[in-house]
């Protein structure tokens, strides 16, 4: 047992476990990768204003959930806790939106960090899988990403998620509402810092989850009611786009989504298996954001998917994903020589595309076979001195328990042959 432990709010990520993480990965970017989505790679730390001046400085997130610091250098960073910011900085910089072929399309996996109350389903280290376009006002762009994360869903096997769909207005529609909304709640009997909120974004307000502030929340102006002819007609493309591919939502005009950045198109992943914790994924339509940190305007839309959140989802539903064993054959030497030969023949296979593994440590047969049990392999190889002056090992099938010589110089062939 070591002296340290992982740090509270955090998790190890280990076999067998983490292959389930891995296959969700895979399985949330295989319909971006087929959609013209390149790969992003962005550092786990920023210069912290581009945090608080993207995501919002009223926001939870950079209020009171961010991990920010100070280097040696005297440099303000902080931690990313979301990845939108970052992706949209990292394109900016190196000019992606003036190669002429917009939307830039990007998709990224990796950890965000928030300091939140630990619990289940919320971590202060987790994982996310997000993509963005960048530089588009088009209705199929929102509609597009909105498919893509169902696509995504269900071919994890997932099918008790449900997406929420909302507008948030524009620059133009938006402040009118957010003024209707502010005289409502500046009656309303709220502590200091909700009142505080009400005058930076008072949307947020909505969004809080306490039930004496819900109940007095009854009869507060709705969104919608507000949106421009624009922002309507947009909404209603999106929605048709949606109804046309098949993909089930609800219009939720409560939702509003904890970022200062979203305009238009705002969308929600809900999994009634979760607990309160309910949402596995999100996102919107960004098009200030751009200028928000200095660059030119670039109307964007992006999600971000929680693969922590997902298997919780599937764990929920009972859904057990078919994950290939890790090894495939696995040798066991009996004997000096046959160890020299065996694990020849194990990089051997390994070159030729099949999961190999050895007993390593020198282990006796019925401590090896053990091994061999263990690692899921579907054949083990066993050779001693007797079999390898007949030129031959012994080639058997962990599932039916047959065994059978093979030449030495046929093995690779014939694993081969019966794994295809």
């Amino acid at each position: 047992m070591s002296t340290f432990k992982a740090p509270k709010g955090t998790y190890d990520l280990i076999p067998p476990d983490s292959a389930k993480f891995l296959a969700v990965r895979e399985a949330i970017s295989a319909p971006l990768r087929n959609s013209g989505y390149g790969y992003i790679e962005t550092p786990g730390f920023e210069d912290v204003a581009l945090f608080s001046r993207g995501v919002g400085e009223s926001t939870d997130i950079v209020s009171k959930e961010m991990y920010a610091f100070e280097t040696k250098g005297g440099d303000k960073l902080a931690l990313r806790p979301e990845g939108t910011a970052s992706v949209l900085r990292a394109a900016l910089e190196a000019n992606l939106h003036k190669s002429g072929n917009l939307p830039v399309k990007l998709w990224y996996s990796g950890s965000y960090y928030r300091y939140e109350r630990p619990q289940k389903g919320r971590y202060r280290h987790f994982s996310q899988v997000g993509a963005e376009a960048i530089g588009a006002e088009d209705p199929a762009l929102d509609a597009e990403l909105i498919i893509l994360a169902d696509q995504a869903y269900r071919s994890l096997g997932l099918s008790q998620f449900r997406i929420l769909l909302n507008s948030l207005g524009d620059n133009e529609c938006r402040p009118v509402y957010r003024e209707a909304l502010q005289g409502f709640l500046r009656d309303l009997e709220l502590d200091e810092d909700t009142r505080r909120r009400i005058e930076i974004n008072p949307l947020r307000v909505l969004d809080d989850k306490r039930d004496d502030v819900q109940k007095q929340l009854v009869g507060a102006p709705m969104l919608r009611d507000y949106l421009c002819d624009a922002c309507k007609a947009y909404h209603e493309q999106v929605r048709e786009l949606l109804n046309a591919a098949g993909v089930a939502y609800e219009d939720d005009e409560k939702l509003v989504r904890g970022l200062d950045y979203y305009t238009r198109t705002t969308f929600e992943f809900v999994h009634d298996g979760l607990g309160s914790q309910s949402a596995v994924g999100g996102g919107g339509r960004y098009d200030g954001l751009s200028e928000m940190i200095g660059g030119p305007a670039l109307p964007s839309v992006g999600w971000a998917l929680g693969v922590d959140r997902t298997v919780l989802a599937l764990e929920a539903e009972g859904v057990e994903l078919d994950l290939p064993a890790t090894t495939s054959v696995y040798a066991v030497p009996l004997g000096e020589e046959a160890r020299r030969v065996l694990f020849g023949t194990v990089t051997e296979l390994r070159r030729a595309g099949v999961a190999a593994d050895f007993a390593y440590g020198g282990k006796g047969l019925k401590g090896a076979m053990k091994n061999a049990n263990r690692s899921g392999a579907r054949y083990t190889i066993v050779a001693g001195e007797r079999d390898l002056a007949d030129g031959q090992v012994q080639l058997k099938d962990m599932e039916t328990g047959e065994q059978v010589p093979v030449a030495l110089d046929a093995i690779t062939a014939e694993i081969q042959r019966r794994l295809s």
